[in-house]
């Protein structure tokens, strides 16, 4: 199981930005993949939505569709570290930001504790 360290997130007014990283150490595998989901809470429940994705094994890129267009997912200079930079953010875009990682294709077997980010009006 990599072991992921989180940074990046805070306060931020409606139309700011906010960068994310996640670093991920230990074993790396084949069709490594990264990738972040936003937990939020509802009326009544706890939600959680994919976000972005990164292929390491053939950089691609995925993005859930409240994301398209203003967050971009990217592989940094560090081994195993991708930056999830927001742009445009919302009200709507807060939450607690929870970066995964494992084989794509196969349900993430490493979490991080998640970050804060809120967007005020």
């Amino acid at each position: 199981q990599p072991r992921l360290v989180e940074s990046g997130g805070g306060s931020v007014q409606a139309g700011g930005s906010l960068r994310l990283s996640c670093a991920a150490s230990g074993r790396s595998y084949v069709d490594f993949a990264m990738g972040w989901y936003r937990q939020a809470v509802g009326k009544e429940r706890e939600e959680r939505k994919f976000v972005a994705l990164y292929s390491f094994s053939g950089g691609r890129t995925y993005y859930g569709d409240s994301a398209k267009g203003r967050f971009t997912i990217s592989r940094a200079n560090a081994e195993n570290t991708v930056y999830l930079q927001m742009d445009s953010l919302e009200p709507e875009d807060t939450g607690v930001y929870v970066c995964g990682a494992g084989q794509l294709g196969a349900e993430f077997n490493a979490w991080g504790q998640g970050i804060q980010v809120t967007v005020s009006s």
